[in-house]
């Protein structure tokens, strides 16, 4: 495995789907929560791939460092100062990327 980059330093840590880590699915839906703890930044990564039941088994799901989950989808890096409720998708098309509010259904203004 390569050296992680370090985009954000001190980021803290996400949960994170195992798809996602294992390059299985790609990171889909972000979601930002209170934190748990001083290391939780609250952020929850799914991916394209995650079904209810899947979700529904906590092991799952893995804890690592905000900088490992933007080393697989560097997208990511414009949304860790979003608040706390954000809930948004990242969406693909033509080539590009841009986020979506599924709050709003509009495209995410960062």
């Amino acid at each position: 495995m390569s050296k992680v980059v370090t985009f954000i330093a001190d980021a803290g840590g996400c949960i994170v789907s195992k798809n996602i880590l294992d390059h299985k699915g790609k990171l889909k839906w972000c979601v930002r929560e209170e934190s748990l703890n001083n290391m939780d930044n609250g952020w929850r990564f799914f991916s394209d791939i995650d079904t209810d039941e899947y979700l529904s088994k906590a092991d799952n799901m893995c804890i690592c460092d905000f900088n490992t989950v933007a080393n697989i989808e560097p997208a990511i890096i414009a949304i860790y100062n979003c608040e706390v409720g954000t809930d948004i998708e990242l969406v693909e098309e033509n080539g590009k990327k841009f986020f979506l509010d599924n709050n709003t259904g509009k495209i995410f203004k960062l």
